[in-house]
Formats: C-alpha cells, structure tokens, sequence
C-alpha cells in the first residue's frame, strides 16, 4: 500500500431537523393541544484512531465525508430521529487542522480515540415546547440549526519511540530489518527507502519499542532539497534519536561530516529536536574501517557528550549492545517526562 501522509478533506456534518406545529386531533381528547415534536439534532463527523493503519490513503481517495440530516419533527409529540454520524478511521498520529485558518482541531494519538471535528446541527423545538399557561396553543416552530461544513488537512506524524535518521545508503533499512520484523527495500543505491518504515524491536519478554527508518536526508532538506521536509516531520515526535552513519574507508562524506549535515536539517527544521536524547553509531565496520578511525570518531563526537557505538547491520556485530543503550536512553525519556507530568489530585492530597 502507498505511504501518504497528508490529505485533504471536505467534512459536513448533518442538519437537525425542523420543529413541527401540530394540535392533537383524537376522538375522545377535547381540545387538544399541541403535539408538535422536536426535530432529531444532526450526525457529527467523527475521527477515530487506528492502531492497524499506517497511512491516509482511505481519505485521500474519498475526501468528502457527510453525515445524515436529522428527522423533522412530528406530530403526535413525535421526535425526529437523530442523524447517523459518520466514522472515518485515521491512523494514530494523525493531526488536524482546519484548512482555512490553519488552527489544529486535534491530534490523534491513541488507538480508539474519538475525535469530532465537524458537530451536527441541533434539531429546532416543536410548538409543543412552547406552551405555557398564557399561551396553551402555540403555533410557533424553529427551523432545525446547520451542521458545520470545514475543509480539513491531515498531517500524519508517525509515533515511534526511536528514529533512524542518516544520509542515504548509510544502512538504515538494513538495520531495522535485522532488529525487527519489517522487511523494506533494502539495496546499494541511495534512496532505496522512499517512505517511512515502522519496526517492532523486542527486548524479552515483555519489553519492546517501535523503531523509525526514516527516508535518507541529504544537506538543504529542510529548504525543499531532496525528499525536503516531507519525511522531517516524522522525526519530531521521537524521545530517541539515532545518528547512523557510514564508515566504511574512503566514505565521502565522511562519518564527522555527515554527522554535521544532519545535525544542521534538523535543527533548521526544528530546533528542538538537538535536545532529545541522541545516540551516534558507526555503520558498516565489516568493512575494514581502521580501529584508529573508530577511536577518532569517538573522541570527536565525546566532545559533543554524545556517545559512539561501532557496528555492522550486515553481520550484526554491535547491533545487541546498541539496542540495550537505546532501551537505557527510552527508559531515562520516560521518566524525565514522568517527573514533568503535574501530580494529580490523589497525589496531592497524600503529600
């Protein structure tokens, strides 16, 4: 199936329904009153979020999306049926905005979620709501309320725990599909990986984390250059960062000048990626790189307080110390966000 992560699309939420003006007409009721009921509010437009899907492809395709009118009212003191609302499934992590203004209207980021992004219109009153002592005989109604009609775009942002990010064919693909079961394309010419690529890395038992390949980036990215910012933007919602880089002798550019161009995307796309947790690994060591090159690199990048891990995703050598550290620098993630989180009100009550 196609990766798309962004859509456009048309929501219109159901009318509510007219209020009736109706007098009771029964054999053995004299003077009846009024009967007239209430018209059925109108169906929302609801987004709900999807663990099994990974792209926007269904809206994409389809991108109207309208709910049901609610039932005029009736006579007999009959309500309207309220309208059906319409349920679109979004994978998680999907954004949305409004189209006109650009304000967000919400973010999607658990399975189940229920987002409503277009309200249904209310039903108007039937003269029956109306009576009263002084007027036992209304023949007043309202006209059912319009549902709200928006253009939305849809951005998704991928949830993963850690990415991959590093120039192309510096041996991303390679290492998810030996650390998880994803399967992408993996070959020996730049931009094999043409979109992003999710991958379930288990560590025992009953721990695990989602590891991000995200498409290779290349120096002006974040200016358009490239695949540009398309795939950027998956980037900022990992508590982890991986800089994998190709030592492999002769490399041009070399491991300390990709690291550079990199570091410089992501901080004009988005300064505050610098400051998640970073780690820096040494691809494709099987092939001969000189011990002397790796001990350089880890002195240079010390400088920077970021460590160095050497490995080789073809061989695998390296590849388990390398997923104990990032599982050390998740659980430090967790609870710095943890110690950030407002204590709740139990919480407060038993200090």
């Amino acid at each position: 199936m196609k990766f798309i992560d962004e859509a456009t699309v048309e929501v219109k939420a159901g009318d509510g329904g007219n209020g009736c003006v109706a007098f009771r007409r029964e054999k053995y009721v004299p003077k009846g009153g009024p009967s007239g009921g209430n018209g059925g509010h109108g169906g929302n437009v609801i987004f709900v979020g999807d663990g099994g899907l990974s792209t926007l492809v269904d809206l994409k395709f389809a991108p109207i999306l309208r709910a049901e009118h609610g039932q005029h009212g009736m006579g007999s003191d009959m309500y309207g049926r309220r309208g059906e609302s319409v349920v679109a499934r979004v994978p998680i992590g999907t954004q949305v905005f409004d189209a006109a203004t650009g304000e967000m209207i919400g973010d999607v980021t658990r399975a189940g979620q229920e987002l409503t992004v277009a309200k249904g219109g209310r039903g108007g009153r039937g003269n029956m709501t109306f009576a009263t002592s002084r007027n036992r005989a209304p023949r007043t109604a309202e006209p059912g309320e319009p549902g709200e009609e928006k253009k939305l775009r849809l951005e998704l942002k991928l949830l993963a725990d850690v990415g991959l990010v590093g120039l192309p064919n510096a041996g991303k693909s390679t290492l998810i599909s030996r650390v998880s079961a994803a399967k992408p394309k993996v070959a020996d010419y730049p931009f094999t990986t043409l979109s992003p690529v999710l991958g379930v890395v288990r560590m025992g038992e009953f721990k695990s984390f989602v590891l991000a390949d995200l498409p290779g980036l290349i120096e002006g990215a974040s200016e358009g250059a490239g695949m540009g910012t398309r795939f950027l933007k998956h980037v900022e919602r990992c508590r982890v960062l991986v800089f994998l880089l190709d030592a492999t002798p002769g490399t041009e550019p070399d491991a300390k000048e990709a690291f550079r161009v990199l570091e410089k995307e992501l901080k004009a796309h988005n300064p505050d990626l610098l400051k998640r947790r970073r780690l820096v690994v040494l691809n494709k060591i099987d092939t001969g790189t000189p011990k002397k090159e790796i001990t350089a690199c880890r002195a240079f990048f010390r400088k920077k307080k970021l460590k160095t891990l050497a490995i080789s995703g073809v061989t695998g050598e390296g590849v388990q110390e390398l997923l104990y550290e990032i599982a050390g620098l998740l659980e430090e993630s967790k609870a710095k966000e943890k110690s950030k989180t407002p204590a709740t009100g139990a919480e407060e009550a038993s200090t």
